[in-house]
């Protein structure tokens, strides 16, 4: 499941960019949902395990997650938290977009492996990311073909990070702190869609009541 799931995400993200535009009401209010669904799980599950032997260096890397992640952001100019414009286009391959969504989803996907949870919770917050970088790519000046080859190692990333997780299990011993970095990664990446997604970050009824049915989702869940 964490191999395929996340590749679908991606894939429906691309289906969904061809008939809605990246800043629709319904692409932002899906983008809250998985916001508050992410924060979530890692709040309820992520971080209880993680922290459940805690000394000082898994706090340290939990914050070294979260400058990785503003550094990574830096990079790609939010696409994380679905901050990408039209206007932006441009007919040379976006590297450093590409670079720092790479390793964000490499990173993802090293808990997922046997945490289901955790999964879905990545998974729902990678539609909306995928409609906005699908639509974002789309409407660039780049061809099909490095379109197409963006999309595809995307997607492949974070099941690759499962894979590292599962397969070198001399990463056994640095686990945690690989762990703790993806919290803090998980921690910056949905506070920051709760409260930047909304114009003069101001909160509107739609958008509380899909946090709320975010946050009360992945507790029943």
């Amino acid at each position: 499941m964490s191999l395929i799931l996340p590749i679908i995400a991606v894939v429906i993200g691309l289906l969904i960019a061809y008939f809605l535009k990246a800043n629709s009401s319904s692409v932002k209010l899906l983008l809250s949902f998985s916001g508050a669904f992410l924060l979530s799980i890692t709040v309820f599950e992520f971080i209880p395990k993680v922290y459940g032997d805690y000394h000082k260096l898994i706090g340290v890397f939990t914050m070294l997650g979260i400058l990785l992640q503003i550094f990574l952001e830096f990079l790609s100019r939010g696409a994380e938290h679905g901050h990408l414009h039209h206007h932006e286009d441009t007919q040379r391959f976006p590297v450093l977009l590409f670079v720092s969504l790479c390793i964000h989803s490499l990173l993802e996907g090293y808990p997922l492996h046997g945490n289901d949870h955790l999964l879905w919770g990545v998974v729902i917050h990678k539609v909306p990311i995928a409609i906005i970088i699908a639509s974002f790519l789309i409407h660039s000046q780049l061809s099909k073909t490095k379109v197409i080859l963006f999309l595809l190692v995307f997607a492949m990333m974070t099941p690759i990070g499962s894979l590292i997780h599962k397969y070198f299990s001399f990463l056994t011993e640095y686990e945690i702190y690989i762990e703790a970095m993806v919290i803090g990664i998980f921690l910056h990446v949905s506070t920051t869609i709760l409260f930047e997604s909304s114009k003069n970050h101001q909160f509107n009824i739609s958008k509380v009541l899909m946090i709320v049915l975010g946050v009360v989702v992945a507790y029943f869940l």
